[in-house]
């Protein structure tokens, strides 16, 4: 029996050029570079300019993966951006990409799940295009969190970044199997108990600010390790797969210890694992098409291969999906 699959036609990613390192932040919070990257393995990150804003970094990583993908982008009939940090309450920024990309056709919108904003772009763009509803997507991840911290606070203004990165996705029959090409599944959590432990202070509604990010630093790490295996035994079980079938893993990038120990949980070889959270820190929804791009590029993800991605944000939500390359 066949079925439509979302396949992955190419990628692409977006950094601002200025770099924040560890010893910058040093000098203006009571923090070093050895208890940086001791705890979270961070060393650096990038931070977007005066008048960047995260549709411009949208824009960029789309652009370079409707060109990793060589596609026009007149054949996008779907934009499904993952971000928590837009241009404005609104209009969604997914239309100011949409414009930006000089696309008047299709939909647009914006998707919030915090860090797990990827994850849940992808399984929606997925869902919308296995129905026919849509042809052709791009899938972003973009954020702007240098924006939203609270610098004086050492706990969390050292472990974020701003980035952006994009798949082109493409509805394709395939013959239905797990070893076809594209999204194989995907598996959607979220539990709003927990919002006091990661959230920003402030919104439209209640307190007409944007607000600065706050977290329980402890609180999420031990959750993070435990809520993440739910998903990922799901999408192993919907696929008849297993950590050893997985050529690579590409969780979302928040901090190495958490990354490591999710890991050896799920008895997933160090070597398949994707790290560039300490070249670009917690970049949220960006983070695993960043990681992900960083990977295709270097020649590590190669076609065919069985990536997993998996994420955690705010929320909480959580989430897996299981891609052939």
């Amino acid at each position: 029996m066949t079925a439509i699959r979302s396949v992955v036609l190419g990628c692409g990613s977006y950094l601002p050029k200025r770099i924040l390192t560890n010893a910058e932040l040093a000098a203006k919070v009571d923090t070093s570079d050895e208890w940086i990257v001791q705890r979270t393995g961070i060393r650096q990150r990038h931070i977007a300019a005066e008048g960047e804003f995260t549709s411009h970094l949208a824009i960029q990583a789309a652009q370079a993966a409707l060109a990793n993908a060589g596609v026009d982008a007149q054949s996008i009939d779907l934009i499904v951006l993952a971000t928590s940090t837009p241009d404005n309450t609104f209009p969604a920024t997914a239309v100011a990409v949409q414009s930006g990309l000089g696309i008047n056709h299709g939909a647009a919108f914006d998707l919030q799940a915090v860090c797990s904003g990827f994850v849940f772009a992808l399984a929606t763009a997925d869902n919308f295009l296995r129905s026919g509803a849509f042809k052709r997507a791009l899938v972003i991840g973009a954020e702007t969190f240098s924006r939203i911290l609270d610098w004086s606070d050492r706990g969390t203004c050292v472990l974020f970044g701003d980035g952006a990165g994009a798949i082109v996705l493409d509805a394709q029959q395939q013959p239905g199997t797990t070893s076809d090409r594209g999204v194989l599944t995907t598996h959607l959590r979220s539990d709003g108990r927990h919002k006091s432990k990661l959230f920003v202070d402030g919104g439209p509604s209640s307190t007409q600010t944007v607000g600065h990010l706050r977290m329980e630093g402890r609180e999420v790490f031990k959750h993070a390790v435990g809520m993440i295996t739910d998903v990922i035994v799901d999408a192993f079980k919907a696929t008849g797969t297993s950590a050893d079938d997985i050529d690579w893993f590409i969780p979302h990038q928040a901090n190495k210890r958490i990354i490591d120990a999710s890991a050896h949980k799920l008895h997933i070889a160090p070597q398949k694992v994707v790290l560039t959270v300490d070249q670009h820190g917690n970049t949220s929804a960006a983070s695993i098409p960043l990681a992900l791009c960083t990977a295709v590029a270097d020649g590590r993800v190669k076609k065919g291969d069985l990536v997993l991605f998996e994420a955690m944000g705010g929320g909480f939500t959580w989430g897996s999906a299981l891609v052939r390359w």
